[in-house]
């Protein structure tokens, strides 16, 4: 019987936008001025504003960071895709087929889809981009663990492709989003390949990327012929070349930065990620649920939300965003209610009546989440806790934090990269190569493992709320909020879309006439 792709999340919390074109490298900012974006426009061109470096490695297959991600869903697609409206839509493939026990796949592969270096793509070429992700090293886990429920896949001809999978799993097609690159490319991390909208031209590390317009797209052709990722890792240069016409468009700034901005229009989305303090528990004293449970009562979240955009923002009580409907708990956000007498009283019990020092480590690239922790700082001082905010470069926060592990707390905002349920809670099971914060309950394994082996949504729905439950009850980390997303662009831009996941799709946006 032949299914059609199913909507993710009808109820998502965003709304549409446009964005604006104009900029230029931060080294040619004061000679040009505001005549910079005036020669872009007329090159049919923009500059975007980003906070970070991408990872060493473009493979998209490898990428770990959520503002690499951004910038390469423009490069990359899947056998499918999300759209902005949360629903997923097919991409390389023209269709899908499921068998009538729900372990087969068929998809029949879009015609004239072509890759960035020109060769058509071939069922080869989907085979072998998904069994490198679903694949195991020896002794390790799959790039992307959800995909080891393939049990067999083939190409029974050059345009189709047949993947069985060892039982029916209710979010398989979901995690077919992985991108679809060529089976002879030779390296990925330096040399992107994809089939999107846009193509990759060049990198400099430490000072942009280049995209141009790939001619040959499948589907609708990007509107701009050249987008240009211009990096700032510091705040206030970020603000400078908004100010001074060598950037276009920028997203995730904060309100103090929005205010400074006459010349641009301010959007407003959802990031759609879970900011909160995150936790090290196997560094002391954090490894102490009393203590864990004292630092969530000495957190106000609406004081940090106040700080950070005027009021905007969705307190969080747990690993889940509110675009993720069906799944998201109000309930859990006052779980545990802003109480300082409280945190003091546990801090008493656990044996710290005098509380104790600790650091926050803090990607200083990140103005949001560098002023969250300021406020997370003040407020725990306040209960005796003598905190440090350890500003770090984002590579160093990548390397000692997120990879190394070597942290004892963190600010910074966690996204589903697949849109799914699975994608927030899987990386705090026990033995999950994203499990930086080392949690580590046997109770939490074996929800998951009911979840994804669930044959029924309702059920495997509420296994999950279970899960986030567990988490909240656990103290595991210091949920804050669903940051707002202040987006700056130029007046005579429009045609940007807010997805239902930290990306930004270039290719609707254009100028006005």
């Amino acid at each position: 019987m032949k299914k059609r792709i199913p909507a993710l999340f009808l109820a998502l919390v965003m709304m549409g936008a446009v964005l604006a074109g104009c900029g230029d490298s931060s080294s040619h900012q004061n000679a040009e001025g505001n005549h910079g974006y005036e020669k872009r426009e007329a090159a049919n061109e923009i500059v975007v504003g980003i906070a970070q470096d991408l990872e060493d490695s473009l493979d998209p297959h490898k990428s770990a960071s959520a503002g690499t991600r951004e910038v390469m869903f423009n490069v990359y697609e899947g056998l499918v895709k999300p759209s902005p409206d949360g629903e997923l839509i097919y991409a390389v493939a023209a269709d899908c087929t499921v068998s009538d026990d729900g372990r087969t796949y068929t998809f029949p592969l879009r015609e004239g889809v072509k890759f960035h270096n020109g060769a058509l793509v071939t069922a080869e070429d989907v085979v072998y981009s998904i069994n490198r992700c679903a694949e195991a090293p020896e002794g390790g886990k799959p790039l992307v663990p959800a995909l080891s429920v393939i049990e067999d896949i083939s190409a029974p001809d050059d345009r189709t492709v047949v993947i069985k999978i060892k039982e029916p799993n209710l979010e398989f097609l979901t995690y077919l989003t992985v991108a679809i690159v060529p089976a002879n490319a030779e390296d990925l991390a330096t040399q992107p390949v994809g089939t999107g909208p846009f193509k990759y031209i060049s990198r400099s590390p430490q000072e942009n990327i280049v995209l141009e317009k790939f001619d040959e797209y499948w589907g609708e052709s990007a509107q701009l012929d050249k987008v240009t990722y211009q990096i700032y890792e510091d705040s206030t240069a970020l603000v400078m070349a908004l100010k001074g016409g060598s950037v276009d468009l920028c997203a995730h700034l904060t309100s103090a930065q929005t205010q400074q901005l006459e010349d641009f229009q301010i959007l407003e989305g959802t990031m759609n990620l879970v900011q909160a303090v995150y936790l090290n528990h196997q560094a002391e004293p954090f490894n102490n649920k009393a203590v864990r449970e004292a630092l969530c009562y000495a957190i106000d979240r609406q004081a940090i939300m106040d700080f950070v955009a005027d009021g905007h923002g969705t307190a969080l009580g747990s690993s889940m965003y509110p675009a993720l409907t069906k799944y998201f708990m109000p309930e859990l956000t006052d779980y545990y209610s802003y109480n300082p007498q409280k945190a003091k009283e546990l801090l008493a019990q656990a044996g710290y009546p005098d509380g104790f020092a600790m650091t926050i480590m803090v990607a200083s690239n990140n103005k949001p989440h560098v002023d969250t922790s300021e406020v997370v700082a003040e407020q725990l001082r306040a209960v005796g806790i003598n905190v440090t905010v350890q500003q770090v470069e984002w590579q160093t926060w990548y390397d000692e934090a997120y990879k190394g592990r070597n942290f004892q707390a963190t600010v910074v905002g966690l996204d589903a990269h697949n849109i799914t349920a699975r994608d927030m809670l899987e990386r705090f099971t026990s033995d999950h190569p994203k499990n930086f914060i080392n949690y580590n309950n046997p109770k939490y394994d074996e929800l998951f493992v009911q979840a994804i082996n669930a044959k029924d949504e309702a059920q495997q729905t509420a296994l999950y709320k279970e899960m986030e439950t567990l988490l909240t009850e656990d103290a595991a980390n210091l949920y804050i909020q669903d940051l707002c997303d202040l987006v700056a662009m130029r007046k005579n831009l429009t045609g940007l879309e807010f997805y239902p996941t930290f990306v930004m799709d270039l290719s609707t946006v254009h100028y006005t006439k």
